[in-house]
């Protein structure tokens, strides 16, 4: 089985990324239910056992968070921007991602990656925070989930797992998508093994033409900073808003700012050189008017290519 396509989207997707922390359950639903009608295709949550520079907030857990938006959404696909490979076996999230593929009808994706704060395995205990070990354990949890995805019986010993006639059943109803991020190396030869998409960092863009020929059939997405401007007179505010809430990473390439057409000009630009998903962190925490603003981003004549009339 493979989900991975020969050719690129005809049109550009659009996820939502939503870190689960500083809001309650009930509004993270709200918000999943707004995109799901905005015409998002998803959402993505993230991983970590504490908030990332900010761990005096509440934050929910990661897959227990996907299962409940998935059970209260009825299209939306659900993933990560990603799981982190260390704090799960490689059996039980295989277990844990086929439970939520059936319950789901088909709509839990896989995103994860070897940990980007290496600060939470001390703090918690967990593993090595050297990279090399991070990326092998990665690519070994890889190999065992396919493995038991296809419903054979593994056995397997490498560096950090021994499985002796491991089966689960029942396999998912259709090949998980993977989706790996990164530029490195290493993580390129993963994206080329595994992955269904490879998720460009956004600093990365100029060189996405050149990295892309190591990332074998996987698709491009891209998760980016957007502030949305409702109307002219309130640029300079949403500008002050985004800055003061995320300093130096609303100030680099990773933000764009606009109106619901300069955005859309801005999406259409990128898929033409490439990119087919868009993981959209908005600067506002995506509350319920940004996210039916943004649908006319998504519906433009621009980005969806009708003529316009």
């Amino acid at each position: 089985m493979t989900y991975r396509l020969s050719v690129d989207l005809a049109t550009p997707v659009f996820h939502l990324f939503l870190p689960q922390m500083r809001m309650s359950v009930d509004a993270i639903v709200e918000r999943a239910l707004a995109a799901e009608g905005a015409g998002f295709e998803g959402i993505a949550f993230m991983d970590h056992l504490v908030p990332p520079l900010a761990d005096e907030h509440d934050m929910w857990d990661a897959m227990t968070i996907a299962g409940w938006v998935l059970a209260r959404t009825s299209t939306l696909h659900v993933g990560h921007l990603v799981l982190c490979d260390a704090f799960r076996h490689p059996a039980v999230l295989a277990r844990q991602v086929a439970t939520l593929d059936h319950a789901s009808g088909g709509r839990f994706e896989l995103g994860i990656g070897w940990g980007s704060a290496p600060a939470e395995f001390e703090t918690f205990g967990i593993g090595s925070t050297a990279p090399g070990d991070r990326v092998a354990r990665l690519a070994e949890s890889l190999e065992i989930m396919r493995a038991l995805w296809a419903g054979d019986v593994v056995d397997h010993r490498g560096e950090h797992f021994t499985l002796t006639g491991a089966r689960q059943r029942p396999v998912p109803t259709r090949a998980i998508p993977i989706t790996i991020g990164g530029a490195g190396r290493r993580t390129l030869e993963l994206v080329r093994a595994h992955a269904d998409w490879w998720n460009l960092p956004v600093h990365q863009i100029g060189r996405m033409k050149t990295l892309r020929e190591q990332t074998g059939g996987a698709r491009v997405s891209m998760q980016t900073m957007v502030a949305l401007v409702p109307g002219e007179d309130e640029r300079a505010d949403v500008v002050a808003t985004a800055r003061r809430r995320f300093g130096r990473t609303a100030m680099g390439d990773g933000l764009v700012i606009g109106t619901a057409p300069e955005l859309a000009a801005h999406f259409a630009r990128l898929h033409a050189e490439g990119v087919d998903r868009f993981y959209i962190w908005f600067t506002d925490f995506a509350p319920v008017e940004t996210l039916r603003r943004f649908s006319d981003v998504i519906s433009s004549d621009l980005v969806t290519g009708r003529t316009a009339r």
